[in-house]
């Protein structure tokens, strides 16, 4: 049953009011942006992510520095850790209020009211010490995943310095809002299975992941070629009018979003994006989607407020725990 309540938080609230499938128009392009050469090209590659991250709301990196042999080594560990015994994921369940660990279908967006048709494994790295996998059980998880984290957190330091240079911040003052070092740091790497069509049967109000913009700065999407699925609402009218562009799955390119922290942070100069994960339809693939996602997420500490104003101070960590709430069933 399809459930709508009011939230304290105005993005919180517009989610309510995106549920339903909208117009697919694939019309609009996700920006391709090529990252090689980084340090010598920094000002071109600057002005490329502006323009995208204002005008598009979505866009996508390639020559990053991430290579594919780790790519693909991640999702193979993930797809492991997915297929082992339900009971044994269990022992690294998710702790209630919390964003770490394994969930099974727990997750509720404000947009549909129903359970995203997934499961997950979250890794923040200050709240892992009883939520890691054996090593008998599921040999080097550890080891590949928190190696994976750490070269993503390092790309997104550097897509958001850009940011902090057009922002007019210094620039390495999101760096120090995400300091990995740090017991405050919450940035986290998030590990997906979305579950196959034939296990779930067809429902038309099912989604893989509902409507929603995420809590965080930015958002990394790594996918695996020919598990499509995810779209955007991308465009500066795109929200308006619910239109939906698919965001095509790519080996070793990576899709990024703003997200709602960085929308607060810039006083909405960079707009956080609707995005969802469809369904397959009938003639599309039909199996397992997998996927990794790199949240940077500002630390505990760290106050959120833009230079002009727009939005009341709050902290990272309150903000994340209203969002967390909001979005899970348990």
């Amino acid at each position: 049953m399809t459930t709508k309540q009011h939230y304290s938080l105005d993005e919180l609230n517009l989610e309510t009011r995106i549920g339903g499938m909208g117009v697919e128009n694939d019309c609009t392009e996700i920006p391709l942006i090529d990252f090689s050469d980084f340090e010598n090209r920094r000002q071109h590659i600057t002005e490329a992510l502006w323009q995208a991250a204002t005008q598009v709301g979505f866009f996508q990196v390639e020559n990053h520095g991430i290579t594919l042999d780790t790519i693909k080594q991640t999702f193979g560990i993930a797809e492991s850790y997915f297929a082992l015994p339900a009971e044994t994921k269990a022992l690294n369940a998710r702790p209630k209020g919390q964003n770490v660990g394994w969930e099974f279908m727990t997750q509720v967006r404000p947009s549909t009211g129903t359970q995203d048709q997934k499961e997950s494994y979250q890794i923040t790295l200050p709240h892992m010490a009883s939520l890691w996998p054996q090593e008998q059980v599921l040999a080097d998880f550890k080891s590949i995943t928190l190696a994976f984290e750490q070269q993503a957190w390092a790309l997104g330091m550097k897509i958001l310095s850009c940011f902090a240079d057009k922002l007019g911040f210094e620039r390495d003052f999101f760096t120090r809002a995400h300091d990995r070092s740090s017991p405050e740091y919450q940035s986290t790497l998030r590990l997906l299975h979305y579950l196959p069509l034939q296990q779930q049967g067809v429902d038309a109000g099912l989604w893989r992941a509902g409507a929603h913009t995420d809590f965080d700065c930015l958002t990394m999407v790594f996918q695996k070629t020919g598990q499509d699925g995810l779209q955007a609402c991308a465009g500066k009218d795109a929200q308006d009018a619910l239109s939906w562009t698919s965001a095509k799955a790519q080996d070793g390119i990576i899709t990024c979003n703003i997200g709602d922290m960085l929308m607060r942070w810039s006083d909405d100069k960079l707009k956080s994006t609707l995005h969802r994960v469809r369904m397959p339809r009938e003639g599309e693939y039909q199996g397992s989607r997998y996927s990794l996602a790199f949240f940077c997420q500002a630390n505990k500490d760290m106050i959120i407020q833009g230079p002009e104003n727009k939005y009341p101070p709050i902290s990272a960590e309150d903000y994340l725990n209203l969002r967390i709430q909001a979005n899970f069933a348990k």
